[in-house]
């Protein structure tokens, strides 16, 4: 809005120009009167202060709590000695020499065993030899009848003929001759082997002693 005041030409138009209005409008009339008495003009009073309230959503804040599956690590203890047991009991049992030594003392002792063999019977008859050996031979079928329980692995009759399936004992039955292709396997049973089903040695109470075979003999 222009508040310039009009120039002096300008009012004397206003001035005729509002003469007329007034007479045909009560209303303007009626304001001229008011201003004239003294009232502030519309423009002039400087507008109220219009305050609006506008409804704010209120913000809640809202904590969800998930559980959490809480993780505990789970350790296991175990002594050494249960570990130590477990490594033994797969390893493979090996034969001491103790009781190697105990059967050549055996045999030594019932059947002379040691003697024969480590006899020179080159200057010896076959006749001398045989002699001998059914001395051997006695002792040692002694010592195997008290001491081993034997049964023999296949109880087929030698000559026989016996078929091997898959999956058979290797370490039991030995192939030989043309052996080609896989199980299972056909032919003639030549040996029906031998298997030691119980070992009854003695008691030793004194390890060491069993690797003297035979005593020295001293005569006096």
């Amino acid at each position: 809005m222009n508040n310039t005041p009009p120039s002096f030409l300008s009012r004397i138009a206003i001035a005729i120009g509002s003469f007329f209005a007034i007479l045909g409008n009560g209303r303007l009339a009626a304001d001229v009167q008011r201003v004239r008495g003294g009232e502030s003009l519309a423009a002039d009073v400087p507008p109220k202060e219009v305050r609006v309230e506008v409804p704010v959503e209120k913000i809640v804040e809202v904590r969800i709590e998930v559980p959490v599956e809480k993780i505990v690590e789970k350790r296991v203890e175990v002594p050494v000695e249960k570990l130590v047991e477990k490594v033994v009991e797969k390893t493979v049992q090996l034969p001491t020499e103790t009781a190697a030594l105990q059967l050549l003392g055996l045999l030594q002792r019932e059947a002379r065993f040691v003697d024969f063999v480590q006899e020179d019977v080159a200057p010896y008859t076959d006749a001398e030899i045989g002699a001998a050996a059914r001395v051997v031979h006695e002792g040692c079928r002694k010592v195997l009848r008290e001491h081993f329980a034997l049964a023999p692995v296949r109880t087929e009759a030698e000559g026989s003929r016996v078929t091997l399936q898959a999956g058979f004992d290797a370490a039991a039955v030995r192939l030989t001759g043309h052996v080609v292709g896989e199980a299972p396997f056909s032919g003639t049973l030549g040996h029906r082997g031998w298997q030691v089903t119980e070992v009854k040695l003695p008691q030793l109470t004194d390890t060491a002693a069993a690797k003297v075979l035979a005593q020295a003999e001293v005569e006096l």
